[in-house]
């Protein structure tokens, strides 16, 4: 059985922080001819430091500065030496280390990685240092066993496909209780030197996915990670196992869509390799908030695998490329920015080690310790023991006997380390539940403490209500006086409802009322000619109205109002036109039309021919204009 054990402080893999260390290689200028002469964007001030052009105010620049940086004339081996090679020993004393590129498209991501025959990259320098380190480990220490092994997958449209194994589908991401990232399915092949890893790498970097772009004739379209495995074993008691492993990955760049010019499915790649790079920057920006909220690592299967080199227990070192091209401006500022923020992620590295635990019954003896061993050794016959007890009991065990004494010592070293392992994990449980009982116990104890001071207290207050009653007397509660000052009122507006008064007839009608102008001014006197009457064809109150109006007028008053009417109608202007009773502006005008058309009228009546004047309103109209003509 494995067993998880914890490392001394003084060991090599001791708890430690490790902050993630970001070169920045800046690839030479590749425009044939710089048409505007504007030149590079950027340039180096030093070993550490670079500058760019401020895109706000050209007269400025902005400077950066990182662990490494690489300028254009930096070789392959440069990058090796100062960036990737002094992570590597960790990978041999059971802790894990990550090195990958980021970068724009056309950056030279994927040639600082793989690099070519003249000029091998990253992962060809890096994998035959590990075996270098192996092969130098093997004999400094005799009593150790290294074996190596390697997978190699790839993310393509957030699908995780196996290299070694083209066929495969698409695999699933997983997490162990040690929080420790698997791909169950994931291919490992065994490597014993560099020419068998030579033998399976080439043909599976084929199977990677690349096309052309505008910016680039190889485009990377899919991130590319390759998993170097080395478990250190240890041949004798108590067998400790440590494994490490590296990380050597290749992103694929982000990509503006409108200067690559992609379509389709070269559109559709591009959308899920710029979802995961900035799932990538979601998760750094994350980890430098340090307010321990989520940290955003399974929304992309990216930052899901590498969710042990940023903010894990990974060594990293994160290589930045970057273009120096105007036409890269945008991408190459926000790249040296992301690689900025990347510097201040503190990664925590540890020895990943497993012991395994022996057991007693897979102790074998030899043939002379059955021969010298008596059957007092093994108490698995107890029953034949006991009956050969009395006739030959078994010899003594004397200390310095070598087969007995070599045996004593196995047990006791068995017994010792079973102690140090599963006995001694029972002891601690044991020790907890029995603290964690009495913790219980003080709280019952405190909590019934707490509840005889409570009742107390209420038998308290019942006492104190009791004595209260005593004193009770019939006196009234007091209560608010109700004040009887009348409150003066404010003022408010009395609305007179309306009188509906009965509709007489209009036969019966004597008298119509005239607009309010002269109500207002003749009202006394009308009021007095109806209270008294007129000799002279007198107006009756409506109550004594009769149904022909005209037949209580006198008739000569009555000719001289219609021929009064009939003179304004032919010879009035607008003006007289309008002073008429129902005869406005509108009316008034069609008077004076039909005038100038058809001549005078020969009497009232043709007033009906006017558009508008019905056999109704004429009625009305020679009523209300005869009797205003009257009262004047």
């Amino acid at each position: 059985m494995a067993q998880r054990v914890a490392v001394s402080d003084g060991a090599a893999g001791s708890r430690r922080t490790s902050r993630v260390r970001v070169a920045v290689r800046l690839r030479p200028y590749m425009e044939p001819q710089d048409e505007k002469q504007e030149g590079p964007c950027v340039r180096g001030l030093g070993p550490q430091k670079l500058e760019i052009v401020n895109w706000r105010n050209a007269t400025e620049t902005l400077q950066y500065q990182f662990d490494v940086f690489h300028g254009e004339q930096s070789t392959q081996q440069e990058v090796f030496l100062t960036s990737v090679k002094p992570i590597l020993p960790h990978i041999l004393h059971g802790q894990n280390a990550s090195v990958f590129a980021y970068g724009p498209t056309g950056a030279g991501k994927t040639h600082t990685m793989l690099g070519s025959q003249e000029q091998p990259g990253v992962i060809t320098r890096a994998v035959k240092e590990v075996f270098r380190l192996v092969e130098f480990q093997k004999k400094d220490l005799d009593g150790w066993e290294y074996s190596v092994g390697m997978s190699y997958l790839e993310i393509y449209n957030e699908k995780v496909l196996d290299l070694l194994s083209p066929g495969s589908q698409d695999l699933p991401i997983r997490e162990d209780k040690d929080r420790n990232i698997l791909i169950p399915g994931l291919t490992l092949t065994p490597l014993s030197s560099f020419t068998d890893f030579d033998t399976h790498f080439i043909p599976a970097s084929l199977n990677r996915t690349t096309a052309s772009t505008k910016l680039n004739q190889r485009s990377s379209r899919s991130h590319a990670i390759l998993l170097i495995k080395v478990v250190k074993s240890q041949r004798g008691p108590p067998h400790r196992q440590q494994t490490g492993k590296l990380y050597l990955v290749d992103l694929a760049g982000s990509e503006d869509n409108r200067r690559t010019g992609n379509q389709g499915i070269r559109l559709k790649e591009s959308g899920a390799i710029n979802l995961s790079l900035f799932t990538l920057s979601k998760v750094v920006d994350a980890l430098n908030t340090g307010a321990g909220g989520r940290v955003p690592y399974r929304d992309s299967k990216l930052t899901r695998l590498l969710q042990d080199s940023l903010g894990g227990s990974a060594h990293s070192v994160m290589i930045t490329n970057i273009a120096p091209e105007y036409k890269y401006y945008f991408d190459t500022f926000s790249a040296l920015n992301f690689a900025a923020k990347s510097k201040q992620i503190v990664n925590r590295p540890f020895v990943r080690e497993t012991v395994l635990a022996p057991t007693i019954t897979t102790v074998k003896r030899t043939g002379e310790e059955q021969e010298a061993g008596g059957s007092g050794e093994h108490q698995n016959k107890k029953s034949k023991e006991g009956k050969k007890a009395e006739q030959c009991p078994s010899p003594p065990i004397h200390p310095h006997s070598s087969p007995d004494s070599s045996v004593l010592e196995r047990l006791l070293a068995l017994e010792k380390m079973m102690m140090g392992s599963a006995e001694m994990e029972r002891l601690n449980l044991l020790k907890t539940v029995a603290q964690s009982r009495k913790e219980i116990q003080m709280l019952k104890e405190k909590q019934k403490e707490l509840e005889d001071k409570a009742n107390k207290f209420n038998k308290q207050n019942e006492k104190e209500s009791k004595d209260a009653l005593l004193f009770k007397t019939d006196l009234p509660l007091l209560h608010r006086k109700q004040s009887t000052v009348a409150k003066p009122r404010k003022q408010q507006a009395v609305v007179t409802p309306l009188q509906v008064s009965q509709v007489q007839p209009l036969q019966q009608c004597a008298v119509v009322c005239k607009p309010s102008q002269f109500l207002d001014k003749k009202k006394k006197r009308v009021q007095t000619e109806v209270g008294q009457g007129k000799e002279n064809g007198g107006v009756d109150p409506p109550s004594a109205v009769d149904v022909n109006w005209e037949s209580h007028l006198d008739s000569a008053l009555l000719e001289q109002s219609r021929r009064k009417i009939l003179q304004t109608l032919n010879s009035g202007s607008l003006k007289d036109l309008k002073s008429l009773q129902l005869i406005g502006d509108k009316k008034a005008k069609l008077i004076m039309g039909w005038r100038e058309i058809h001549g005078d009228f020969t009497q009232v009546e043709d007033l009906r021919q006017i558009e508008g004047i019905t056999v109704k309103r004429f009625s009305s109209f020679i009523k209300a204009n005869i009797l205003s003509s009257m009262g004047k």
